[in-house]
């Protein structure tokens, strides 16, 4: 089902009409809902929160994939019933990410984290900014928090690194792959060994999306093409054509298995979650195995800035108006994005950047070694893109319009199609998506 089910303007309007007492505390539930995509977040809660859990709530994962809006119409329907629900039915937290963020904000669907949940300007003084700026909404209200900040890098093959460069040193390799014409140029390089640069169409897109100066869509509902997403488009083209990338589609099993033992992908593009959740399993040999070197390229990668900064996604906690369990959200929240010890653990144990500040200088200037990246802290590289990441250009349809443009495109990254019947085909698909826009 490829449109939302809801449109973006009817769940906002329909929003106000929801009773104010939603914000107010009711006698605690039994039951704890959770709207989400993936287990990312369930591994985040089932680790560093679980434990505080009383013993008498049972939680319900409520876990529906992101593609094609499918999480967003499947959380939408529950919203739009959630006056109605039983109190046991009732949506307490949903997932946002970024792509998508906007479209719930400015609802009463959202319960405003201060005033509704209880979190104080303390408890928040040490999360990244731009994070608080996604979630808040046109009358300066918090609706949402997050335990990551996600300023990205280039994520490369250190045995690689060393046949192509010579050196698999952090510093050097960044050195080398400081612009986009060192990085073309080392492309090549790579191609003569017989690696690829990158493992296929969309690796580099996030780069290019995040730096952006328009939004995809004007005030007037007018779609916008930035010129960063056409420099994607040349550029992959001309990877594809001259055999610099694989070929593969994102999240594809073609693109993680150029991660693995016999793999010839020089690098991946992403933030601290796609390192920790996404590449690092595909790169295990025996994926039941030990996370250690000599399983798979488990420990044979490491990490710079590469050549242009830039953020990918994060996953916002939202405290859902009709909640029954008030103040066991406000508590999550705390604990999950707010709390420093626990913001260290969740960056030494799994990876992640996380939200705070004062917790990540502490882990960067430490003796902390991630395993998966042969023993480098990495996490330094990401201190001062996290202070300077900048969404004002996001729109609420920034998720289908991301996936519509590099489905489009493939077809003509793989020659079946000219560019201009991909960008025709573009824009049907996005406009029967969302029929208010317009070309």
């Amino acid at each position: 089902m490829k449109k939302t089910l809801f449109a973006i303007m009817a769940l906002t309007c329909m929003a106000s009409s929801l009773v104010m007492a939603w914000g107010k505390k009711e006698k605690s539930g039994k039951v704890l809902n959770i709207y989400c995509w993936n287990e990312e977040f369930q591994s985040r809660f089932n680790d560093y929160y679980a434990s505080k859990l009383p013993s008498d709530i049972k939680v319900n994962w409520v876990i529906t994939p992101n593609q094609d809006n499918a999480y967003q119409n499947k959380l939408d329907e529950a919203l739009l019933g959630q006056k109605k629900a039983k109190a046991d039915d009732k949506i307490d937290l949903f997932l946002v990410e970024a792509d998508y963020a906007l479209k719930y904000v400015d609802t009463k669907y959202t319960l405003n984290v201060k005033k509704d949940i209880g979190l104080t300007d303390a408890d928040l003084a040490q999360q990244y900014k731009y994070t608080k700026d996604i979630m808040t909404d046109s009358k300066g209200n918090l609706k949402g928090v997050s335990w990551q900040a996600c300023p990205g890098g280039f994520i490369y093959r250190r045995s690689i690194a060393k046949d192509v460069l010579g050196t698999d040193d952090p510093t050097e390799v960044g050195k080398a792959l400081s612009n986009w014409d060192k990085f073309d140029s080392v492309a090549a390089k790579a191609k003569a060994k017989g690696y690829f640069m990158l493992s296929g169409f969309d690796d580099a897109f996030r780069v290019f999306s995040d730096n952006v100066t328009t939004a995809w869509v004007d005030k007037s509902s007018k779609i916008q093409i930035d010129p960063q997403i056409r420099r994607w488009i040349k550029q992959t083209k001309e990877y594809t054509d001259k055999g610099y990338n694989n070929k593969a589609n994102l999240w594809s099993a073609e693109s993680f298995a150029g991660a693995g033992k016999n793999g010839k992908v020089f690098g991946y593009f992403g933030p601290a979650w796609f390192l920790d959740f996404c590449l690092a399993p595909a790169t295990l040999e025996n994926p039941n195995g030990a996370k250690a070197v000599g399983n798979g390229s488990y420990g044979d990668w490491a990490f710079c800035k590469g050549p242009q900064g830039f953020s990918w996604g994060g996953t916002w906690i939202c405290g859902a108006a009709g909640s029954d369990n008030i103040d066991l959200i406000k508590d999550i929240m705390k604990t999950l994005t707010c709390d420093p010890t626990t913001m260290v653990k969740i960056a030494k144990e799994a990876g992640d950047f996380t939200n705070n500040e004062r917790a990540m200088t502490q882990v960067a200037n430490s003796s902390y070694q991630n395993p998966f990246l042969g023993g480098q802290n990495h996490m330094a590289f990401f201190l001062d893109s996290a202070k300077s990441i900048d969404k004002s250009h996001m729109s609420p349809y920034d998720q289908g319009m991301n996936e519509t443009i590099q489905h489009a495109m493939a077809d003509y990254f793989n020659g079946k199609v000219s560019e201009s019947t991909a960008w025709d085909n573009f824009y049907k698909s996005i406009i029967e998506k969302y029929p208010n826009l317009k070309k």
